[in-house]
């Protein structure tokens, strides 16, 4: 699915989603070394409720990279960094980024080409869901632990407020 940023003319955000993924051990090797191309994020796609909380991050990320500041070696690793909450970068990619084990997974790509679009779809191998599916399979548990989120601030707001609240503020605090 494609989002065109408002916020950042000429610049889309590219989602994909898959589950049963097969080929994560090499993908995530392919991360590691910096040799994957087209460059993309993965994200463990059961620390995702909606795609708002998303574009969130995407808008940060792309403010990073407009001004030259970017905090982690690509744009696409700054997209997970501003999207997990916290303040370190290790942490920031172990925890929302993927795993060996990883089987449901979040793509993302800015300004993709055709062939970028085409090159996600070879090299997952999964199978790829509607990006409606989200809400439906997110692990609200893991994402309350993982935000430290209350139920108690569910009662005055929802999960995808809660998670945006603490990507906006991360930099103020």
């Amino acid at each position: 699915m494609e989002f065109t940023l408002d916020t950042h003319p000429g610049h889309t955000l590219h989602l994909f989603l898959f589950s049963e993924l097969q080929n994560s051990k090499e993908i995530l090797n392919l991360l590691q070394t910096g040799v994957l191309q087209p460059e993309l994020a993965f994200f463990n796609a059961s620390l995702i409720p909606d795609t708002f909380p998303l574009l969130a991050a995407a808008h940060k990320a792309l403010q990073s990279h407009d001004r030259g500041s970017l905090r982690t070696r690509t744009i696409h690793s700054e997209l997970i960094f501003n999207y997990s909450g916290s303040k370190h970068i290790t942490e920031s990619l172990k925890r929302c980024g993927i795993s060996d084990t990883t089987s449901y997974v979040l793509v993302a790509r800015f300004d993709a080409s055709r062939e970028d679009l085409d090159a996600v779809r070879t090299l997952v191998k999964g199978e790829e869901l509607d990006i409606s599916e989200l809400p439906t399979r997110a692990d609200q548990a893991a994402i309350m632990k993982h935000y430290k989120i209350s139920s108690v601030e569910l009662d005055a707001s929802s999960l995808e407020d809660a998670i945006i609240c603490r990507i906006a503020g991360r930099d103020a605090l």
